[in-house]
């Protein structure tokens, strides 16, 4: 059976990939991710690069092979550069302080709210109006900084909250005399 579609990612020097029937283990200087991928995908590794093939063009099989494709060169760049999302807070009186690794953010609530870091995030905030979260996995970053966020999104009307940096907040007219 021909595979088709491979898409090569380049791996650059001090990043190791071990592939397996159904994972890819990929060792960085920041740290080491695992993923399972489909057995359908074949997943090679030669001379610096990782080849990602499908064997048919069907629909699944091509959404298949771009997930892994892109799941494969997040770890690669995780693990060499790592990832991050910056948070903003406003509102009078919110803010955000480092407790040891975990974050208390005071947004409004009679009491603080706790974050607490999953393994492998750090928590950063240069101000008490900002967070910065970073990590090796894509994923769990992103799921992080969306569990702040939850805490107290942005609203409408005074655009109080917390959002990521640079996400524009629709502003609605309240009400009128």
């Amino acid at each position: 059976m021909s595979r088709i579609g491979k898409q090569p990612i380049a791996v650059p020097e001090g990043v190791s990939i071990s592939v397996e029937p159904d994972l890819v283990r990929v060792n960085g200087p920041k740290g080491e991710l695992t993923e399972r991928v489909s057995r359908d995908m074949t997943v090679e590794e030669t001379d610096g690069t990782v080849t990602v093939a499908r064997p048919t063009n069907r629909g699944e099989h091509r959404a298949l092979h771009g997930l892994t494709r892109s799941l494969i060169a997040n770890m690669v760049t995780g693990v060499t550069d790592g990832y991050e999302k910056r948070l903003e807070i406003q509102g009078v009186g919110y803010r955000a302080a480092l407790k040891g690794k975990n974050i208390d953010l005071s947004v409004g609530y009679s009491h603080q709210v706790t974050i607490e870091a999953p393994d492998g995030i750090e928590f950063e905030v240069p101000q008490p109006t900002q967070v910065i979260v970073r990590g090796i996995s894509k994923q769990v970053v992103g799921e992080t900084a969306a569990r702040i966020r939850k805490v107290r999104p942005p609203e409408p009307y005074k655009g109080k909250g917390i959002r990521y940096e640079g996400e524009y907040v629709m502003r609605k007219v309240g009400k009128r005399a």
